[in-house]
């Protein structure tokens, strides 16, 4: 392994992200496509310790600080992340020996034009090496912060769920937030057998297990490149959640509706709606800019649907010609994300409650808007990817009082292990570790016919 090569790209990548504020899966991404030529062992490497540092980076912050006399906040941006990647693979690698995290670390730092600091990060690191096991951390006796540290979660966000869900549930949150995650898939449902789906998946070696929320859905496993399986080539599987499964579940499209998607990329769930239509009807998925559109174009020709388009539309301009026209609206809205941080990690270090308040002004635009285009009698789907009253109950809320709607109840269209009192009422908040899926919500609204 070319050790110095391999570790300055994960410097290079930590420094897009931490200092240029990138977000992690683009510079990854971005990386692995330039040094493709890389060996598979290489490239797992650079993705294991970059994933793992961003993920960590609050313990790790935590650890160094220990031992520095300058806090890492203080820090050179080059030296903070040279020091970060070297604590994780020296507390979370046993494949890489200590004395090799500390020696190419130095090297990086003279490297980089730090000669003067070399001795610097060397003693930081060799002191963490002999004291890494008597480090004392924060106790439940400060609950906020014991959390922040023990799951590397910002303090504000550990404080607003405890005061939401309490200590117990925002724990088994945030250990969720940690653990692997598998890659659910939709399988197509019009015209295509799902036993000739999973034969083609097993042939290829991928190890398949059924989720139980949905007949439909599975985690897979044990592949190396989603896009060269044959049932994504031929558009009989998606990758999506099975929080974004629900959504089309509790919209319960029929043959015929017309539907507007109206932040629809990259087309997940607009794709689903227009399957479970069999190839009648129409679903207009509307994103804002050409990019997004172009996506869902893509997704679109692979999955061979007649029944559902792209439009390029600002969902927060009102669309005169959509008035009364849908039979069902789906705002699935952008919201700060804070459900999927197991997948995103570097989420949680962009959000802010600042940030939830002008996204929560941003989704009451868009909810303004969707409310005309939903027919007397239609229906409205609210949904997003995150945790907390402020982006979801609290707008079904302020929706209700403010428009001539009223929940649903989506009982008749979930499995009975996800019935809840909410859900009777017409809404339903996944927590991460409680539910096997994604962080997310969805509320069913019906429009009254007056």
């Amino acid at each position: 392994m070319t050790n110095v090569n391999t570790r300055e790209i994960i410097l290079g990548i930590l420094l897009e992200v931490n200092r240029d504020g990138e977000y992690s899966h683009i510079a990854i991404r971005n990386a692995l496509e330039k040094y493709q030529y890389l060996p598979k062992q290489e490239r797992s490497f650079i993705t294991r310790i970059c994933e793992g540092t961003i993920e960590q980076m609050i313990l790790l912050d935590y650890i160094i600080d220990q031992f520095s006399n300058i806090k890492v906040a203080k820090m050179k941006p080059v030296i903070q992340n040279i020091l970060r990647s070297a604590v994780y693979q020296i507390k979370f690698m046993d494949s890489v020996p200590a004395s090799a995290a500390c020696d190419e670390a130095v090297k990086l730092a003279q490297k980089k034009g730090f000669y003067s600091l070399k001795s610097f990060v060397n003693g930081v690191l060799r002191n963490i090496v002999r004291n890494l096991d008597k480090i004392e951390y924060p106790t439940m006796n400060n609950p906020t912060e014991c959390l922040s540290v023990q799951y590397s979660m910002p303090r504000w966000l550990v404080k607003k769920w405890i005061e939401e869900f309490g200590i117990d549930i925002t724990e088994i949150m945030l250990k969720d937030f940690l653990k692997d995650k598998p890659t659910t898939i939709r399988c197509k449902t019009d015209r295509i057998i799902q036993s000739e789906i999973l034969d083609s998946l097993h042939n290829q070696g991928v190890t398949v297990k059924r989720n139980p929320y949905l007949p439909y859905a599975f985690n897979i496993s044990d592949y190396n490149y989603l896009p060269a399986l044959d049932a994504f080539i031929r558009g009989w599987i998606f990758p999506q959640d099975i929080s974004s499964m629900l959504v089309a579940e509790i919209a319960n499209p029929i043959q015929g509706d017309y539907v507007i998607d109206m932040c629809a990329a990259p087309g997940g769930k607009s794709l689903h709606m227009a399957d479970k239509m069999g190839g009648y009807g129409m679903v207009e998925a509307r994103d804002l800019t050409e990019y997004k559109v172009d996506m869902i174009w893509q997704n679109i020709k692979r999955a061979d649907l007649i029944n559902v388009k792209a439009v390029q539309m600002d969902g927060t301009i009102f669309d005169g010609a959509s008035v009364d026209r849908a039979d069902i609206v789906l705002a699935d809205v952008p919201c700060s994300g804070l459900g999927v941080i197991g997948k995103k990690t570097d989420i949680k270090y962009k959000a802010s409650l600042q940030k939830i308040d002008e996204l929560v002004e941003l989704q009451r635009k868009i909810l303004h808007n969707a409310a005309s285009y939903v027919r007397p009698g239609g229906t409205l789907i609210y949904s997003t990817c995150t945790i907390g009253r402020r982006e979801n109950q609290d707008n079904v809320e302020w929706f209700l009082e403010n428009y001539p709607f009223e929940l649903d109840s989506i009982d008749p269209f979930l499995c009975e292990e996800l019935h809840r009192e909410t859900t009777a009422k017409g809404y339903l908040q996944l927590l991460p570790g409680i539910y096997k899926s994604d962080g997310f919500f969805m509320a069913r609204l019906k429009r009254k016919k007056i």
